[in-house]
């Protein structure tokens, strides 16, 4: 029984983590290939275009998105620590 607990709290983790992390991945990762696809267009090879942009896009991500983020952190912890109970 141990085991089997033990895998499920690891696949909830890892499931877990890809939903909070993939929005800002997600918005990041379309930035970056905007931006990519522009300086591709325009031959502007400028280290600081590629990586500002993707810094910005990835702050307002985590505001717009951070409170679901850290609701669905909560739920998580909630949940783990409600099934310590059923280890004893």
């Amino acid at each position: 029984m141990q085991g089997d607990f033990a895998i499920r709290v690891t696949a909830d983790l890892f499931w877990t983590g890809l939903m909070v992390c993939l929005p800002v991945l997600g918005i990041t990762m379309l930035v970056g290939l905007v931006v990519s696809v522009l300086q591709v267009v325009t031959q502007i090879q400028e280290m600081s275009l590629s990586f500002v942009p993707k810094l910005v896009a990835a702050g307002l991500a985590v505001i717009a998105f951070g409170p679901w983020m850290l609701r669905t952190l909560c739920r998580f912890t909630v949940s783990l620590w409600s099934q310590i109970p059923s280890l004893l």
